[in-house]
């Protein structure tokens, strides 16, 4: 072989690996719903319009069906030389209606497609997150309802710090959760601008009905520049930065229930589906499950900042990196819906320790704040209230007793103000005193967890 001829090895793999580098269909088959949706919308508005004949919009429409039947039987035969899904879909119509199935991509471009076709996804997966949100709310709110009463150490620093009740802490979550369905809800709004009819990019030279393709395809808008619709990946980002919070706020949740069901904590038991054992400890019970939802947020995390890496830099108007959308697009989903239904499992199956819960708030100093709050309905400024109870917490630390224990020449040993209804101060009392909108009073919480319940019936009749 002289110096100037190739090898037609090396030239079969360098061909193969372009072919593996380039295709998308691994993926972006998870499209085909959408896809076909799409372009049974723009047949049928191409046939309406006059720009190919009604008969021939007709057959590509009830040949577009077959292949979607195809799909959903598995009898579709998917061919990865041909790229992506776009192709697939079309040179299977071509073999079911022959060259009708050319006037297809009239007026279009795969560049506006895939935009549409990837708007259309992302609104029914924002959907589907909002559903799941809510599952886990509603799981939140159960157990609330049922721990209105049950005191628990509040912490700061992961230090106990005052008392609050078990209902109040639950329903922390549930708040961080109605804002993540709020975030997907938008991501939904930002998706729901139709693109079809930009073309690859300066838009249609035919007398195009975009209003009503995007009325059949239930877009709520139409995009207002061709060069901004082909480019804008902008609703992917919403998503994931939704999902990425979301992810946050479930390995929150996550980390408590491991903390909480700990030997150390004792506060729940979750339920022994989402536990497993040890391979050679056979005590164990280990909280699998909530690990691998803290540890999986990464992962959603990573992939908001690829695709943000990917846009950062991108000229006007497509790129082909931009086909580097949906991978994590899909995996983010693929990751954040089971997440939340696991929490929801967890949530919805745990066994509270109510006793041990407030036997942890007992063999605590969290009534420190409630004291310095008693000097100071006493006429004492509250800094100098703080320094005398400090200075009692300190000398009972130091004699190994609780507030509980303490008499009261204890309490007067730190401050002369303090009287007999000092030993009245308890962990009920303390909760009972957060009678605030927002705080922990027992009936403020019941309030809450009533008003969780008509938030959550009001969401899923406007959702």
């Amino acid at each position: 072989m002289t110096g100037t001829e190739k090898d037609p090895a090396a030239a079969a793999r360098g061909s193969e690996l372009a072919s593996n580098f380039t295709q998308s269909l691994h993926y972006d088959r998870r499209l085909y719903r959408e896809d076909i949706a799409g372009s049974i919308a723009h047949a049928s508005m191409l046939g309406r319009q006059g720009i190919i004949s009604e008969g021939e919009a007709k057959k590509i429409v009830d040949g577009l069906k077959q292949v979607r039947e195809e799909i959903e039987d598995g009898t579709f035969a998917w061919k990865p030389e041909l790229e992506d899904i776009h192709m697939n879909v079309e040179s299977r119509l071509h073999e079911l209606i022959g060259d009708s199935a050319g006037r297809l991509h009239t007026a279009r471009s795969r560049n506006d497609q895939v935009a549409t076709d990837t708007r259309l996804w992302v609104k029914s997966s924002a959907d589907e997150a909002i559903t799941a949100i809510r599952g886990v709310q509603s799981a939140l709110v159960e157990q609330a309802e049922r721990h209105v009463e049950t005191v628990l150490p509040g912490y700061t620093h992961m230090q106990r710090g005052q008392p609050v009740v078990f209902a109040h802490h639950l329903l922390a979550y549930f708040e961080m959760l109605d804002r993540d369905a709020g975030r997907f809800l938008a991501a939904k709004r930002a998706a729901d601008v139709m693109t079809l009819g930009s073309g690859a990019m300066a838009g249609s030279p035919y007398p195009l009905d975009r209003d009503s393709v995007a009325e059949e395809l239930g877009f709520a808008a139409i995009s207002d520049n061709s060069m901004d619709a082909v480019s804008d990946r902008d609703f992917i980002l919403y998503y994931l930065f939704a999902a990425s919070v979301t992810m946050a706020h479930l390995s929150r949740l996550a980390e408590e229930m491991i903390i909480w069901s700990s030997d150390e904590f004792g506060f729940i038991q979750l339920p022994d589906e989402y536990t497993s054992g040890s391979s050679i400890m056979p005590q164990k019970r280990n909280p699998d499950f909530a690990e691998l939802v803290r540890g999986k947020t990464g992962r959603v995390y990573g992939h908001l900042m690829a695709l943000f890496t990917t846009v950062k830099g991108l000229p006007l108007t497509y790129n082909r990196d931009l086909q580097e959308d949906k991978e994590g697009l899909f995996d983010a989903a693929d990751t954040l819906l089971p997440a939340l239904a696991a929490a929801e499992g967890m949530v919805s199956g745990m066994t509270v320790d109510a006793a041990r819960m407030r036997s942890a708030a007992d063999r605590s100093y969290i009534l420190a704040t409630d004291l310095a709050d008693y000097l100071v309905r006493k006429g004492v400024p509250f800094r100098q209230a703080y320094i005398a109870v400090a200075a009692l917490a300190k000398q009972s630390i130091a004699a190994g007793k609780g507030f509980g224990e303490l008499t009261l020449d204890d309490f007067k040993s730190a401050s002369e103000l303090f009287e007999d209804d000092v030993l009245s101060v308890t962990l009920e009392s303390a909760v009972a005193a957060r009678d605030v909108h927002g705080g922990t009073a027992p009936n403020r919480v019941l309030d809450a967890v009533r008003n969780a319940r008509e938030r959550l019936e009001r969401s899923k009749a406007e959702e």
